[in-house]
């Protein structure tokens, strides 16, 4: 027994193990409370691979954890979000290990929507009443992306993981960091200029796609993102958006308008930055398609080429059959030729004839033309005149005929030519008689 922090003498002190603590405290709580109802707001709502849920509830003045295992919570009729008012009933306990007071929930129902829930509710009907959340607006993800702009906290864990993915799948992409604050009052306004910085880039052709980013928790944590004004910056982007804030299980106004909503930083990361090794393994199959494709081609060629080949036959046959086809169009040839050699041999001997009994014939003809011109000839040979008793005169100087009186002067000296000589004479004084 203790007095004033004293103990008192001959009074034993109970030590307790630790874990006999806990099951001394849990048996307490099971005693007294259990079964117990809870009213209260969800909040950092998750579910396990083994389908077990764990949360907190809360409200203004406290917060429990709570776990709700697979069977119970295969029971439920609708997915538990945070910022969801609920009732709960299960037992309290403690989680030994780590010494946690922790409410194992056996049943749950919606007791009507958390405040901050039903602001989330109310902003999603307005922005999808005026279309923010078509499909038809979204864009798809450009399949190779020269540069990617990043939104998110410098101090993030999900900058780290973002840029960790990107260096793995795609480090020759360029990144571009545009920093902001994620939680607290100031978060929107900070993640909107930021989205207004990258939008200058994109407007130049600097910026193929922007990643919104930011890790899990409360829906108080994520309330940035569940703003009005960030939600229409989002839908003014000039390039493709990707939303990954959260869990897998989270929800924020910004994924709704966003081109494509990723379940966590890195799943956003991954999709917009296809692996390096994939475009590798996807030319190096179109290189074997086409060298497939090549030798396909050429095997056909050389099909086609064997049959041209057999019908063609050994070159050397055939070569000898050209050759043989050859020396019988030269012999026809040789034999054509010899037979107009002989006839134009044999024409020629014909023309010559001809031409030699032509000519003999005008030969004779012209002898038989001389001899009668010989003929006339000789009647007018002048010696035939003189052998009848004539003389011819001539000058004896000149040589010139004397056939005129005229042409005579006395002692003139003239020869005159007989039928068997000639005579020298002298033209005397008186013999010149005028006519």
């Amino acid at each position: 027994m203790l007095t004033d922090g004293v103990p008192v003498a001959g009074v034993s002190r109970r030590v307790w193990a630790v874990g006999a603590l806990c099951r001394a405290v849990a048996d307490a709580l099971e005693s007294r409370f259990n079964p117990v109802a809870v009213r209260g707001e969800i909040t950092g709502f998750s579910r396990a691979a083994s389908g077990h849920c764990y949360f907190s509830l809360k409200d203004a003045q406290g917060q429990v954890r709570c776990a709700m295992f697979r069977r119970s919570a295969s029971l439920l009729d609708f997915m538990p979000r945070d910022g969801e008012l609920v009732e709960v009933t299960g037992r309290l306990g403690v989680y030994e290990q780590r010494g946690d007071l922790q409410l194992v929930v056996e049943s749950m129902r919606r007791a009507g929507q958390g405040a901050l829930f039903e602001q989330f509710l109310r902003l999603k009907a307005k922005l999808e009443l005026e279309g923010l959340f078509e499909p038809g607006r979204k864009r798809e993800l450009p399949l190779l992306p020269r540069t990617i702009g990043i939104v998110t906290s410098l101090g993030a864990a999900a900058l780290h993981d973002v840029v960790t993915c990107l260096r793995r799948r795609a480090p020759h992409v360029r990144v571009v960091l545009a920093p902001a604050a994620v939680q607290g009052g100031q978060a929107a306004g900070e993640l909107v200029q930021a989205l207004e910085a990258l939008y200058g880039m994109a407007g130049r052709g600097e910026l193929d796609v922007i990643l919104l980013v930011r890790g899990g928790g409360s829906i108080e944590d994520l309330w940035a993102f569940n703003d009005e004004q960030l939600a229409r910056a989002i839908v003014r982007s000039p390039v493709p958006l990707v939303s990954g804030v959260g869990h897998e299980t989270d929800f924020t106004i910004a994924d709704f308008c966003a081109d494509v909503r990723a379940p966590t930083p890195t799943a956003a990361a991954e999709l917009a930055a296809q692996p390096r090794e994939n475009w590798v393994a996807a030319l190096q199959m179109m290189h074997r398609r086409l060298q497939e494709a090549a030798f396909r081609r050429v095997d056909r060629a050389s099909q086609r080429l064997d049959q041209a080949a057999a019908h063609l036959g050994r070159p050397s046959a055939r070569t000898a059959q050209q050759h043989l086809r050859i020396e019988r169009q030269a012999q026809r040839l040789r034999n054509a030729l010899a037979a107009r050699l002989r006839r134009a041999h044999d024409e020629v001997l014909v023309s010559n004839e001809r031409v030699r009994v032509s000519v003999a014939e005008r030969i004779a003809r012209a002898q038989r033309q001389c001899e009668r011109f010989e003929m006339r000839l000789q009647l007018l040979d002048p010696r035939l005149v003189l052998q009848r008793g004539y003389a011819l005169l001539t000058d004896a100087d000149s040589g010139q005929p004397i056939t005129s009186v005229g042409h005579a002067h006395e002692g003139q000296a003239v020869r005159a030519a007989l039928a068997d000589g000639e005579v020298d004479l002298r033209v005397a004084p008186a013999a010149v008689n005028r006519p």
